[in-house]
């Protein structure tokens, strides 16, 4: 597959962090003792080395890669999506010596590895100019939102991660600042019309029914 220099580049960064994020997943399915949290990786491992593999098959074969990585709906499993139900955790306190990591250690790094794995897909995405590569980074993007996604609701159950309703001030002094445009205005609905064949699903079609 012809690759422009930055896609080259791109590509090699995005490697370079699944080897690190499949590296600390078997270090994590060997270390971990909660077994909802063992689940949770056991479930999401061998997409990351789906998707390590599609970024090999990119750099290396003619033809690209023949392989795919699917879309995840996003699951929702919190009773209260504005307060934490369970009490907040002890404190923590980074360990300046280390011989094993504990799970609330694992969570918080896997965790972070997603944000950041998701943030450098979404920003490849629209630098790429091959839309093959460009798809495939648009759904790694979506496999890291939805896989974080878990992964935080997982943290806020178990009290490691702080949840908090905004006040009811704050919302409607921001409410206040802004009005909706009526899209059933001719210009908004003519050009919804005319290029509605542009369109491919909508939000509610990524979240779980």
């Amino acid at each position: 597959m012809k690759l422009a220099v930055h896609e080259l580049h791109d590509l090699n960064e995005l490697t370079m962090s699944c080897v690190n994020s499949i590296t600390n997943m078997a270090y994590m399915l060997d270390h971990v003792k909660d077994q909802e949290f063992k689940a949770i990786l056991e479930k999401h491992f061998p997409y990351h080395v789906r998707d390590y593999n599609m970024k090999v098959e990119f750099i290396n074969q003619q033809q690209g890669t023949q392989k795919e990585l699917p879309r995840f709906k996003i699951d929702g499993d919190l009773t209260n999506y504005t307060q934490a139900i369970k009490n907040q955790a002890p404190p923590v306190q980074p360990r300046t010596t280390v011989q094993d990591m504990n799970d609330r250690e694992m969570v918080t790094a896997y965790l972070l590895t997603l944000k950041r794995a998701g943030r450098e897909y979404a920003w490849a995405a629209m630098e790429t100019a091959n839309p093959e590569i460009r798809g495939f980074l648009e759904t790694a993007f979506l496999m890291s939102s939805a896989h974080a996604y878990e992964v935080w609701q997982y943290m806020v159950n178990k009290g490691y991660y702080p949840l908090e309703a905004a006040s009811d001030q704050s919302i409607n002094k921001l409410g206040r600042m802004y009005q909706v445009v009526p899209e059933d205005q001719e210009r908004v609905s003519q050009l919804v019309q005319q290029y509605q064949q542009t369109v491919d699903g909508n939000s509610q079609n990524m979240v779980e029914q």
